[in-house]
């Protein structure tokens, strides 16, 4: 089976769901390339979006007619403005996000979005023709083959993804998901130099087994300020956050276990 697009997007994290909505919007063609229909728009690491340097990227993303900025108004349980007794400069805004509403609400966005085609599988490799060569599309796991005259890669944490938990290793590019070796060793044969980043993930804490008295509350702002210049307010309830603080058994803990 073979399909033909303008531009094929490899990967449905953040970057992928950003290339693939701002090509459709253009005009082209478009194909979103996603291991898992349920995981586009899947916030695997810290539920939060914006912050300090990231809270102005995500306005200008929403200044070119990006998708995050109106994802996190319409499902952000917490806003805030960081550093605001400072001056504008060093401020930014800042928000929490439901995991299963934002990526459900990123999904919706593409759905609708004119030209644009979401093709559940896992690319294998980057077909190119010619010396030097030119890419002209992907070949899938299953076989099937997608032709485009530009292939925009947004993998992630997938390639040659490898887990760390304490002394366990686990290939793959997020928990309960495979890694792309495929396309690894696909642009690793077109000459293309791998390096190898490291993104730390916060342990999943279950709300009820928390005591929330010895907490200290952190409310967010009030009224929360949207990100996107087109949401005139946030409707959606909001929650507090919560701070705790590390004490001296928690640090003999890290030290006894640094060599982990």
């Amino acid at each position: 089976m073979s399909l033909s697009f303008d531009v094929v997007v490899v990967g449905g994290g953040h970057a992928g769901a950003e290339a693939a909505h701002a090509a459709g919007r253009l005009g082209a063609a478009t194909g979103l390339v996603t291991m898992s229909v349920e995981a586009i728009g899947r916030m695997s690491c810290n539920p939060a979006v914006g912050g300090l340097g990231k809270g102005q990227m995500v306005r200008e993303i929403d200044a070119l007619g990006g998708l995050m900025g109106r994802v996190i108004d319409a499902t952000g349980i917490q806003f805030r403005m960081l550093n605001r007794s400072k001056g504008p400069a060093v401020q930014a805004p800042r928000a929490q996000a439901d995991r299963q509403l934002y990526a459900a609400e990123v999904r919706r966005q593409l759905e609708v979005t004119p030209n644009v085609k979401i093709i559940e599988g896992t690319v294998e490799e980057i077909l190119t023709t010619g010396d030097p060569p030119r890419v002209v599309g992907v070949v899938l796991a299953d076989g099937r083959r997608l032709s485009a005259d530009a292939v925009v890669v947004t993998t992630g944490t997938f390639l040659r993804g490898l887990m760390h938990c304490g002394t366990n290793q686990t290939a793959g590019g997020r928990i309960g998901e495979a890694a792309a070796p495929g396309v690894s060793a696909c642009l690793t044969r077109l000459g293309f130099e791998l390096g190898r980043l490291k993104t730390g993930t916060p342990p999943r804490v279950h709300r009820h087994t928390v005591d929330y008295d010895r907490l200290e509350p952190q409310p967010g702002d009030d009224p929360p300020s949207p990100f996107s210049f087109m949401t005139r307010s946030i409707d959606r309830p909001q929650i507090h956050c919560w701070i705790t603080y590390t004490n001296s058994a928690v640090h003999q803990l890290i030290r006894d276990n640094l060599h982990v």
